[in-house]
């Protein structure tokens, strides 16, 4: 799911940075607009930043290992976290229905990140019969 919200964020802002700085998130809500005048640079950048979360994000899932997702899900926090925090000291200007979408959406990569680095449950070595595993 974070490769998702990765690719829908960084596709639209690094292909198309004026549409996502008018437009984003979409559905007749205006989130970035809101909060400065447009940067072309700034706004290509963040969507580099989110197409290179969402790739890791692929190479993780495709990889089956526990330290590939728990390094994407450390990158997820090292980026979500102060961007929520940001987010949730301005939200001056927005309607409720913005603010209720900005706080949830922006929880979302939070949330979707802390299972990937957390610790996996340790896993039983016991066979059926009770006998421990080589």
């Amino acid at each position: 799911m974070t490769a998702v919200i990765g690719l829908y964020v960084g596709l639209w802002a690094a292909a198309a940075p004026r549409s996502f700085y008018d437009s984003f998130p979409g559905l007749g809500s205006v989130w970035v607009a809101v909060d400065g005048p447009y940067n072309e640079h700034l706004v290509r950048d963040v969507g580099a930043l989110y197409l290179g979360l969402a790739a890791a994000s692929v190479v993780a899932a495709a990889s089956h290992r526990v330290e590939g997702g728990r390094a994407v899900g450390v990158a997820w926090l090292v980026f979500s976290v102060p961007h929520l925090t940001y987010h949730l000291a301005h939200l001056e200007g927005f309607t409720v229905r913005d603010v209720i979408g900005q706080v949830v959406a922006l929880s979302a990569t939070v949330v979707l990140a802390v299972p990937l680095v957390a610790p996996a449950r340790a896993r039983s070595t016991e066979r059926p019969t009770g006998r421990k595993t080589p």
